[in-house]
């Protein structure tokens, strides 16, 4: 028993060897030491200036309601609304906003193709469709009434397309 000591005693000192060389080749990292900052001085305030009365500056008037509409336009022998009529109705809705004490007449209108009683028909169809769409928008239908004038009343010639073409239209007016 007394070989196996020593023995036991030497592999325990070659391991601590190893492990005190295992040692001695790692670095000791340094902690970052905080950079030393000097105390900001503050600079001297100046006086401040006497305060500058401010003139009270009118506030601007309200804008006043553009109530000209025009471009409401439709389709051969319909009450459709043409697609470009949309952004014109949207300009309308937000002008009727400004002042919902204001009464309009929607004036509905055809071209002469057709007969009469049929043009009558439509024109009221057309200005009833420009009414619903502005009821949808917000406006109160209270608001509006609405008139059929049939090809009575063309804004150009019914002799070529282009024309017949305007005359199928709605006008709004604000009633005074």
């Amino acid at each position: 028993m007394k070989i196996l000591r020593p023995h036991l005693v030497l592999a325990i000192i070659g391991l601590m060897t190893i492990s005190l060389q295992a040692c001695k080749t790692k670095k000791i990292a340094a902690k970052p030491v905080a950079p030393v900052t000097k105390p900001v001085e503050e600079p001297a305030k100046a006086p401040e200036p006497a305060p500058v009365e401010k003139k009270e500056e009118p506030a601007p008037a309200p804008a006043k309601p553009n109530y000209t509409f025009d471009n409401i336009q439709f389709e051969f022998n319909s009450g459709v609304l043409k697609t470009a009529s949309f952004a014109v109705l949207d300009q309308v809705a937000t002008e009727m906003k400004k002042d919902e004490s204001v009464k309009f007449i929607l004036n509905g209108h055809s071209s002469a193709e057709g007969t009469p009683e049929h043009n009558m028909s439509l024109s009221v169809d057309r200005a009833n469709s420009v009414k619903s769409y502005l009821v949808n928008a917000g406006i109160p239908a209270a608001n509006m009434s609405i008139k059929g004038f049939g090809a009575t009343q063309p804004m150009t010639s019914n002799d070529t397309e282009e024309g017949k073409v305007l005359n199928r239209r709605v006008e709004i007016r604000a009633v005074k």
